[in-house]
């Protein structure tokens, strides 16, 4: 009977790149002159997992560069080579480089073998030097896990030396189930190996280690399953020759529970549930009104049942959600290396702070950030980070200091992007917009300029690097942003710095929204974004350049009828009967005319787009409790009429 080896390709590129991911960590942080023995032992480990991993799939490209490079790292724990900073950016680019052919084979794509070749000449170089010119390559020290350290569990027990010494010959040998998950089951010692056949030798591990429970030490035929399934195993052949088995250590006997913390499951499955919750979250509103039609004890009987089934369904709807939320430290950990990287291309001396890695933000919006954000901090960098000569020059320390930053404030989420630099330059700003051609005035207000960069082609660079300066990313930063409902602002000071400032809302799946009616249609308006309702007096309703604004906190603000905006057809109330809802979106302030409002509902968002079209003004549409669709209001994208242009 074959085995599809397939089906266990999945574990292995997403082990694969979470070992990458290790490496690439430790490697960053690592102290060349007196390197941490754990963090070596961590990375050699997560290297040894790879080419145990690949040596089992036949995954040659990865096999031979990861044994070179595990031998590096062999040596340097053993203290038998010292690290270099050059070193380090060797064992970084070979992540790189693996981290490219784990793509290929999980894409089923060619693969480079130029490259491969190029990253095993730069690795064996180190090598060479290091043995004062050797060709010859030394074998990498088989590492204590016999497992290849693929997962975390060390096995139980080491091969028995007669075992081994008779499959010398394969590098592979130390341990029939290369420690490919996570049980290893206690090795057998054979009895008499002189005398055993080489089929009856993989009697060490029935299951070559790839299930958790231990089989009974007999030799099987070669068309039964290798004990990848639970059934007994049938009698041994009469020749067969007795075995023992050693016990198992404690830490193995310990490991089954230990790994039975987390499942890995599908993101379309997760995203599934959510959806199907959504519609009981609508399903439970339509009942909660039929409950309020019901009379007498049986209505009394009902509604308090649909009490308790609303508490429950907001029960299971916020474990749901949490299930989506993933620490914002998963598109933040990539941000070390880019940094290192591009600090030495620009020849800068700059240390990243990350803070609130811990922060948990909708993986969807996680997805959709990573491009913005590795923008901004280029910028920072580039921009920001004032070349050496500068800084030293301006009184400062010549280690710029970059903080990437992330924390829930109420429903939001708030990422900011803080460096110490130079600022923005406002008069070069606004010199670069009058020569685009944007309608701008020198008495504008610094927050004002800022926003001018958002401006598609809109660069003060003063020539084209690899880094910077064609004019592209900016707008683009801005649209990503507005797309998962965030907002962008910006805030600095000459000759000290300069901060991007990202607000999110917590998942863009289920919002809490006041439920707004205009003439006979109902519409959604997000509470992130609302400041105050109210009705207006007729002193507080002023004329500016032919348009109404309302007076109110101090200050003008612009007025959009919404019944004007969707195209309503009928009279509009008259202001003075109508309700304001004041709103707020990035430094947008303004407020929405609506006929009366209907109270706080939390929604589902349907996707209009998906299903219809794009819509000025809506960001997606939900189905309310009586059945009927109701439009989600955009506020940002509403604000953005001729009419606030003018006014605002």
């Amino acid at each position: 009977m074959s085995v599809d080896m397939n089906q266990f390709h999945t574990v292995f590129f997403e082990e694969s790149t979470e070992h990458l991911q290790t490496m690439e960590e430790l490697l960053l942080n690592i102290s060349t002159d007196a390197p941490d023995p754990e963090d070596l032992n961590s990375i050699f480990r997560a290297a040894h997992s790879i080419k145990g991993g690949s040596g089992i799939f036949g995954f040659d490209a990865l096999t031979g560069l990861t044994h070179v490079m595990e031998t590096i790292l062999d040596k340097a724990r053993n203290n038998e080579l010292d690290l270099t900073t050059d070193i380090v950016d060797v064992l970084l680019a070979t992540t790189d480089t693996l981290g490219v052919i784990i793509q290929c084979y999980q894409d089923e794509s060619d693969i480079d073998w130029q490259q491969i070749e190029e990253g095993k000449a730069n690795l064996e170089a180190i090598l060479n030097e290091d043995t004062g010119g050797s060709d010859d390559t030394p074998a990498a020290t088989t590492e204590e896990e016999d497992g290849f350290g693929f997962f975390d569990d060390e096995p139980s027990e080491q091969v028995s030396a007669a075992s081994a010494n008779s499959a010398e010959t394969t590098e592979s040998s130390d341990d029939d189930s290369f420690g490919f998950f996570d049980d290893a089951p206690g090795s057998e010692e054979v009895t008499n190996t002189a005398t055993v056949e080489s089929k009856e030798a993989s009697t060490d591990d029935d299951g070559f280690g790839f299930f958790t429970e231990p089989t009974t030490a007999q030799a099987i035929p070669d068309d039964e399953a290798f004990g990848f399934f639970t059934d007994e195993p049938k009698a041994p052949p009469a020749k067969a020759k007795p075995v023992t088995k050693k016990p198992v250590k404690p830490a193995a006997k310990q490991s089954a529970a230990k790994d039975t913390g987390s499942i890995r499951v599908d993101t379309v499955k997760i995203d599934n549930v959510v959806n199907l919750v959504g519609e009981m979250v609508i399903t439970q509103s339509i009942l909660s009104m039929i409950g309020q039609e019901v009379d007498g004890n049986s209505g009394e009987k009902l509604n308090a049942t649909l009490e308790e089934l609303s508490r429950n369904i907001r029960e299971i709807q916020e474990a749901t959600m949490s299930m989506r939320m993933i620490h914002v430290s998963f598109v933040f950990n990539r941000f070390p290396r880019l940094v290192r990287d591009l600090a030495k291309t620009l020849n800068k001396k700059i240390d990243l702070v990350i803070e609130g890695g811990e922060t948990e933000v909708d993986k969807s919006m996680i997805e959709k950030l990573a491009d913005p954000l590795t923008h901004l901090v280029r910028n920072s960098l580039d921009h920001g980070i004032e070349p050496l000569e500068k800084r030293l020059a301006a009184g400062k320390p010549e280690v710029g200091t970059v903080i990437l930053k992330a924390e829930q404030r109420g429903g939001s989420i708030v990422i900011s992007i803080q460096d110490d630099g130079g600022g923005l330059n406002r008069d070069k700003i606004l010199e670069k917009a009058i020569s685009n051609g944007l309608d701008v005035d020198e008495s504008m207000p610094d927050e004002a300029v800022w926003q001018l960069i958002f401006a598609p082609g809109f660069s003060t660079a003063d020539a084209v690097t690899d880094v910077s300066g064609r004019g592209v990313g900016m707008d683009v930063v801005r649209k990503n942003i507005e797309a998962i409902q965030g907002s962008i602002e910006i805030s600095s000071t000459a000759g000290q710095g300069s901060t991007f400032t990202i607000k999110l809302p917590l998942t863009l799946a289920i919002i809490d929204g006041l439920c707004v009616s205009v003439a006979d249609e109902t519409y959604i308006i997000p509470l992130l974004n609302i400041i105050e309702s109210l009705q207006p007096t007729t002193e507080q309703i002023k004329t500016l350049a032919n348009d109404n604004v309302l007076w109110s906190r101090d200050a003008y603000w612009p007025l959009v009828s919404l019944h004007q905006q969707m195209c309503i057809p009928g009279k509009p109330k008259p202001l003075s009967e109508s309700i304001i809802v004041l709103v707020e979106v990035g430094k947008k302030r303004y407020g929405i005319i609506v006929d009366q409002l209907l109270g706080k509902q939390q929604v589902v968002i349907k996707s209009l787009e998906r299903h219809y079209r794009k819509v000025d003004g809506i960001s997606g549409a939900t189905i309310m409790g009586d059945g009927k669709v109701a439009m989600i209001i955009d506020v940002d994208n509403l604000a953005k009429t001729e009419q606030l242009s003018q006014v605002g």
